[in-house]
């Protein structure tokens, strides 16, 4: 069975940093494209950064230049780099694949960016 894991949350004052790591488990991790999904409270779950399994990044727009993702296929595991926080950041995070997400979602990891 499919199993993600995200970690790597916390409270951090803006233009502070994060480092999220999700574990996949149960999959042929590295051949489908990842992507790094977040939910802020009253909005919908919208996606932040996306990697294919041969590397190439794409970011929204809201983060770009400030967020980096990375994937290491031998640990079936994909990260988010979230440098220059901004209290607009501050959500639940999630990982999947991408377009196509697997309909179990892990639990996330909270981002809240505070000063």
């Amino acid at each position: 069975q499919v199993q993600l894991v995200e970690s790597g949350g916390g409270l951090v004052q803006p233009g502070g940093s994060l480092r999220l790591s999700c574990a996949a488990s149960g999959w042929i991790f590295s051949i489908y494209p990842m992507g790094w999904y977040r939910q802020a409270p009253g909005k919908q779950r919208e996606l932040v950064a996306k990697i294919t399994s041969d590397g190439m990044t794409t970011y929204a727009d809201s983060v770009k230049g400030r967020f980096t993702i990375s994937r290491d296929n031998a640990q079936n595991t994909i990260y988010l780099q979230m440098n220059s926080l901004k209290p607009e950041d501050t959500a639940v995070y999630y990982c999947n694949t991408h377009p196509m997400p697997v309909n179990n979602w892990g639990q996330g990891t909270q981002v809240t960016v505070s000063s």
